[in-house]
C-alpha cells in the first residue's frame, strides 16, 4: 500500500469521523482561503473600488481549481504558504491577479478561515454531544427503576438505580453541550483589519472613507453568515479565542473519561458492559475476555486532549504585542488535532451510549448481597413501631451485623444477617422480607430521571432533531 513507509496521524486512519477529518484536511483550508479572497474582491466591487465583475467571474470559475503542486513550489521558493497559494492562484486566474489580496495581511485571509473551520467543528462537536445526550437519555429512562448499588469511595453506599447514574452521565454532557454553544454563540469573525489591526491599508484603498470600511468588513462578514466581527484585533484575533474553544474541547473529554471509566468499573463487577461484535477478539491469548476496548480508547483520547488544552492557554499568552509567529506551528497542530480527538471519542461514547449492555440478574444479586446492612435502620425502625425498645434493638443488630461481616470477608461466605434476624426472638415479628424490597430504598431516583429528561434532553433533541442517530464508523 502507497504512503505506509510514512507516518499518517491515527487521529485520521483510525478515530476521527470522515467528516472531521476533512474539515481540517489541507483542500477545505486552502478552499476557505480562496473563498475569502473571493469574499473581500466582491465586497470591494460593491464598494465602487477597482474590482470588475469580469475578475470576480473568473475567481468563481476557478475557485476550486487549486493547483498544489504548484503552489508547493512557490512556497519552497517564498517560505511563505499564503503569499504560494496566491501566486498559485494568480497563475489560474491572470485576469484577476493583480486585484487578489488587495488591501489585505494574511491574517485577514487565514485567521478568518481558521474561525470559519473552527466554527463549522464547534457545530459537528455539539451535534455528536446531542447523539450521546439522546442516547444516555434513553436509556436512563429505561432503567430509571432499576435498582443498583450507590458506591462512594467505591464501597457500597445506598441504593440508587442504574437510569439514575445514567443521568448523571447524561448530565455532564449537557452542560458540555451548553459550553460548546456558548462558544458558537460569542465567536465573532476577525474581519479585515491589515497588518496590525488598525485597518491603515483598507482606508487608504477606500480613499480615507472610515464608514466605507466599515461597509465593506461588515459585507465580507455577512457572506459567511458572521452576524458579529471583533472589535478590536491585532494582526491575528487573539489566541484566547482558540484556548476557550479548546477548554470547551477539555471539558467534553472530561464527562467522556468520566463516562468510559465508569463503564470499565461496571464491565469489571459484570453488571454493565460496552457493545461486544459477534466477532470481535477481546485477547490474543484468553479468548473468554470481552475487554472494554472501546471505553479505553475514549479515555485515552481523552487524556491526549487534556494535554492540548495547556497548550492553547500557554500560546495565548505568549503572544507579544500585536503578535508573534509562535502561535502558528503550534496552532496548526493543537487546534486540529484536538477536534480530531474529540470527535473519536464522542463517536465512541455514541456508539456504547446506543448499546450498552445490562445485566439485570448480576445487578440484583450485588444488591441482595448488601441490602441487610442498608435495611438494618429501616428493620430496627419496624421493630420499635412494634414496641420494640430502640437502644436494644440496636445492640442486637450490631452484633448479628458484626458476626454476618465476619462470614463474608474471613470466611468467604454469604451474607446471612437475615438469617440471624430471623433467628432472634427480638425480630419475630417483623415482615422481614417487605423491609428488603430494594425499591423502597430508591427514593425519588425514577422521578428524578423523568424529571431530568424532561426538562434537559428533550429540548436538546427538539434542537438537534436533524442531526439524531447519526451513523458512527469506528473505523476499527
Amino acid at each position: 500500500m502507497p504512503g505506509l513507509d510514512l507516518y499518517e496521524s491515527p487521529l485520521v486512519t483510525r478515530y476521527a469521523s470522515r467528516e472531521m477529518s476533512a474539515l481540517f484536511g489541507e483542500r477545505t483550508r486552502i478552499l476557505t482561503w480562496r473563498q475569502i479572497w473571493l469574499a473581500l474582491a466582491k465586497a470591494q466591487h460593491r464598494a465602487g473600488l477597482r474590482v470588475t465583475t469580469k475578475q470576480i467571474r473568473q475567481l468563481e470559475r476557478t475557485l476550486e481549481d487549486i493547483n498544489f503542486a504548484a503552489a508547493a513550489r512557490h512556497e519552497k521558493r517564498m517560505r511563505h504558504d499564503v503569499m504560494a497559494h496566491l501566486h498559485a492562484w494568480g497563475e489560474t486566474a491572470p485576469d484577476a491577479r493583480g486585484i487578489l489580496h488587495w488591501g489585505a495581511t494574511s491574517a485577514d485571509i487565514v485567521d478568518n478561515a481558521d474561525l470559519i473551520i473552527m466554527r463549522d467543528a464547534l457545530r459537528q462537536v455539539a451535534a455528536w454531544l446531542a447523539n450521546v445526550i439522546d442516547a444516555l437519555g434513553a436509556f436512563a429512562k429505561r432503567y430509571k427503576a432499576l435498582p443498583t448499588l450507590g458506591l462512594t469511595h467505591f464501597q457500597p453506599a445506598q441504593l440508587t438505580t442504574v437510569g439514575k447514574r445514567a443521568a448523571l452521565w447524561c448530565y455532564d454532557f449537557v452542560r458540555d453541550l451548553h459550553e460548546v454553544e456558548a462558544r458558537l454563540a460569542g465567536l465573532r469573525f476577525r474581519g479585515v483589519k491589515g497588518a496590525t489591526g488598525t485597518q491603515a491599508s483598507f482606508l487608504e484603498i477606500c480613499g480615507g472613507d472610515h464608514r466605507k470600511v466599515q461597509r465593506l468588513e461588515a459585507d465580507v462578514a455577512r457572506q459567511f453568515e458572521f452576524d458579529a466581527v471583533e472589535p478590536v484585533t491585532g494582526q491575528t484575533y487573539s489566541r484566547k479565542v482558540d484556548a476557550q474553544a479548546l477548554a470547551a474541547l477539555g471539558m467534553a473529554a472530561t464527562s467522556v473519561h468520566k463516562f468510559a471509566n465508569d463503564v470499565r468499573i461496571l464491565a469489571g463487577l459484570k453488571e454493565i458492559e460496552e457493545p461486544f461484535e459477534k466477532e470481535q477478539v477481546g485477547s490474543s491469548v484468553m479468548a473468554y475476555k470481552r475487554n472494554p476496548m472501546l471505553c479505553e480508547r475514549a479515555t485515552g483520547l481523552a487524556r491526549f486532549v487534556f494535554s492540548l488544552v495547556q497548550s492553547g492557554l500557554q500560546t495565548a499568552a505568549e503572544q507579544w504585542f500585536e503578535r508573534t509567529l509562535d502561535d502558528s506551528s503550534n496552532k496548526r497542530m493543537t487546534v486540529p488535532e484536538a477536534f480530531l480527538a474529540t470527535d473519536g471519542m464522542l463517536c465512541v461514547v455514541a456508539h456504547v451510549a446506543r448499546g450498552l449492555v445490562v445485566y439485570p440478574k448480576v445487578i440484583e444479586s450485588h444488591v441482595r448481597a448488601e441490602l441487610p446492612f442498608m435495611a438494618s435502620e429501616n428493620i430496627m425502625q419496624a421493630g420499635v413501631a412494634l414496641g420494640g425498645d430502640r437502644q436494644e434493638l440496636h445492640e442486637r443488630i450490631r452484633r448479628h451485623a458484626q458476626a454476618a461481616g465476619r462470614r463474608v470477608k474471613v470466611e468467604g461466605g454469604e451474607n446471612d444477617l437475615i438469617d440471624r434476624l430471623k433467628a432472634d426472638p427480638a425480630f419475630g415479628r417483623i415482615k422481614l422480607e417487605r423491609v428488603l424490597d430494594p425499591k423502597r430504598y430508591i427514593g425519588l431516583a425514577p422521578q428524578q430521571v423523568d424529571a431530568f429528561v424532561t426538562k434537559f434532553v428533550m429540548p436538546i433533541r427538539r434542537r438537534y432533531r436533524r442531526s439524531l442517530n447519526q451513523p458512527i464508523d469506528l473505523h476499527v
